[in-house]
């Protein structure tokens, strides 16, 4: 798909991170940028932030866990541009670490219905008017945990994980429909992007805060090494991956090499 001026794109959890990342890249390439995120606060400082005019530009205050208030982001933004190219399904949270069995039920609940049910949510209420117009892509933001496992982190892990599934089972099915609409999902390794704070901030009371759980994991061997990027760089490589109808995007080059030894371990599990 080629991105171009006057699109429209769409990104969850816009107000930091990676979302804030696209919605950067986005404005910077001439598009109409939606900007949906639950920190109301956050979201109005990283609309002002991107320096864009107010005609090209909508934020809207989005639960991703309610499938109604999904709905009202899709339909604010065709009432707005009359149109949607390109749906950024990046919100997400992450949790305490400790093992999955210790794990509290609550924690489940809230990391998988914002990092997975968030993404069917934004499947649901959006694929519909893509397929209509014939056209666009979608862009659903897992993880390297998406591909290989992540000690004390198994709600997060799960979550993403789902994701890439969700995500080569949706390209498959747009397929099958003859639908001329892409898929990528996005597999960074260490990116800075505070989702331990932002996360902090959303936190349901339910759920135990960050500070009391375990030991943080070395993640050094899931990722491939301990760079770390930064949104920005993860964005420009998204927008490449959508002009080039990649489905899977797993950045930087270094976080490749944990998915690859699973790949190989999976081969040889399965005698090949």
């Amino acid at each position: 798909m080629e991105i171009r001026s006057g699109q429209v794109a769409v990104v969850t959890g816009a107000a930091s991170g990676i979302g804030l990342g696209l919605s950067e890249a986005f404005s910077e390439r001439g598009l109409s940028v939606v900007l949906a995120d639950l920190r109301a606060d956050a979201l109005d400082r990283a609309a002002a932030g991107l320096g864009s005019s107010e005609a090209a530009l909508l934020t809207v205050e989005t639960d991703v866990r309610d499938a109604e208030a999904v709905d009202d982001l899709a339909r604010a933004t065709i009432e707005r541009f009359g149109r949607v190219d390109i749906v950024c399904n990046n919100a997400g949270v992450v949790g305490p670490f400790a093992p999955m069995w210790e794990q509290e039920l609550a924690t489940w609940r809230w990391i998988l219905d914002v990092a997975l049910m968030g993404v069917v949510h934004g499947i649901r209420s959006f694929v519909p008017h893509l397929v209509a117009n014939g056209s666009g892509h979608v862009v659903n933001t897992a993880s390297v945990g998406g591909l290989v496992p992540l000690p004390q982190l198994a709600p997060y892990n799960a979550a993403k994980h789902a994701v890439v599934g969700l995500s080569e089972t949706l390209l498959a099915e747009l397929r099958q429909a003859g639908a001329a609409v892409g898929v990528t999902v996005v597999c960074p390794g260490l990116v800075d992007t505070g989702l331990a704070e932002s996360s902090e901030q959303i936190r349901p009371a339910a759920v135990p805060s960050r500070s009391t759980g375990g030991e943080a994991p070395r993640l050094a061997g899931a990722s491939g090494g301990v760079d770390v990027v930064q949104p920005s760089q993860v964005a420009r490589a998204v927008l490449a991956a959508i002009e080039a109808d990649q489905l899977h995007l797993v950045y930087p080059d270094g976080a490749a090499a944990g998915p690859r030894m699973r790949v190989e371990a999976l081969l040889a599990d399965l005698g090949a």
